[in-house]
């Protein structure tokens, strides 16, 4: 039995964004050279979601599928975008006062609340069968990493770690 783990980077935007990874996790899975076993794609980020989901072929001004901006939509219902500080009870200002202090952080980089409840709600990892050497994604299932910070752009990794033989 092997163990494979590798990452990647991607580049988020101030706004909520779904990168399709499934192709580099592809590329990956074959470097592994792990034939038949379980892979786990994962977010170590606090405000992202990795997901499966269809390949849905329309798509909004910013490049967005319907599927997953349906998914934001109703989302927003739920938690709805950190607007002001008060909005939520996080951040409180113990958390703004350590965060500026401990990590250089602006004030305005903790009203992202929203962001952290749908990463929680959503998850962080995927778990996919590898048979053959192949993802069992099904038909039209894409593997998307989703970020749903909006108040600062930043690099992400996408982890992915494969168990099998």
């Amino acid at each position: 039995m092997g163990c494979y783990h590798n990452y990647f980077t991607i580049q988020s935007d101030r706004r909520v964004t779904f990168d399709d990874v499934t192709d580099r996790v592809k590329e990956l899975v074959q470097e592994a050279g792990i034939e038949n076993g379980l892979l786990t794609v994962y977010s170590q980020h606090t405000t992202c979601s990795v997901l499966i989901q269809e390949q849905s072929d329309d798509v909004n001004y910013w490049g967005t599928q319907f599927v997953l901006q349906d998914m934001v939509n109703g989302l927003a219902k739920i938690f709805p975008k950190c607007e002001t500080e008060g909005q939520y009870l996080h951040p409180g200002p113990l958390h703004i006062e350590i965060a500026g202090r401990e990590r250089a952080e602006e004030a305005l980089w903790s009203l992202n609340t929203e962001a952290h409840l749908r990463s929680v709600m959503l998850g962080r990892s995927v778990n996919v069968p590898v048979i053959d050497g192949e993802l069992q994604l099904g038909e039209f299932g894409k593997i998307y990493f989703a970020d749903f910070d909006q108040v600062r752009a930043r690099e992400r990794n996408v982890r992915i770690t494969l168990i099998g033989e």
